[in-house]
């Protein structure tokens, strides 16, 4: 999505900064940060956020502030949690910010395109987790597949829901010229993220946080 900062209304960010305040209160609090005194762990948390920089680097748009580009926000919440998925696309976002200098944009795309993914993408893991037996290919199906088609939808939702609520671009013309080819790219997200998580868990499952092969794999 990449909101600009000339698309947000001065009085929005009295509301858009102390949440994402909040958010980050959260991250502090709840992440297990011992996680990352690992070597190993740090190595693969450090690889995994400057694969999905790349990603969020490679983008096409319509508008200015109407960009497309994956997301990652299912595979990191897959590996390593909500909290640390949460941080590590707020690092991502922050260095993109640096770069493009759209400061006041930050806690908006902050919250669409981090927060709301892989707060869906965890609801969907724990859906599934509690109410449906554990099998491989329930796992990778739903959480992978679907649960990052899901993720991406909704971000297309929002961000348009925003754009139209900000004044930023007419809802019709959003809804002909922007929202369509972020419901497309769901698929692609979709795609990339189940392959991924099919590699990972086939070669390396001590990567993916979310996946025992005792419970997953054993006597099935």
């Amino acid at each position: 999505m990449n909101l600009i900062s000339a698309h947000i209304p001065t009085l929005w960010l009295w509301l858009l900064w102390p949440l994402a305040g909040l958010l980050f209160h959260g991250i502090w609090r709840r992440a297990h940060w011992r996680m990352l005194g690992d070597r190993a762990n740090l190595n693969v948390f450090a690889a995994a956020c400057v694969v999905v920089l790349a990603l969020w680097s490679i983008q096409a748009g319509v508008r200015p502030g109407l960009n497309f580009h994956l997301l990652g926000a299912t595979v990191l919440t897959l590996m390593f949690g909500p909290w640390f998925a949460l941080f590590g696309l707020g690092l991502v976002l922050a260095i993109v910010t640096l770069f493009n200098g759209e400061f006041a944009a930050y806690p908006a795309n902050l919250l669409i395109m981090a927060a709301l993914p892989v707060g869906l993408s965890w609801a969907i893991y724990r859906i599934v987790d509690r109410g449906l037996p554990n099998h491989l290919f329930i796992y990778v199906f739903l959480n992978g597949f679907f649960g990052s088609a899901l993720a991406v939808s909704a971000v297309g939702l929002a961000s348009t829901g925003f754009a139209a609520l900000a004044g930023a671009y007419p809802l019709a013309y959003l809804l002909d010229n922007y929202l369509p080819f972020y419901l497309l790219m769901a698929w692609s997200e979709a795609f990339a993220s189940g392959m991924l998580i099919t590699i990972l868990i086939v070669y390396k499952p001590e990567w993916v946080a979310t996946f025992d092969d005792r419970r997953y794999l054993h006597g099935k």
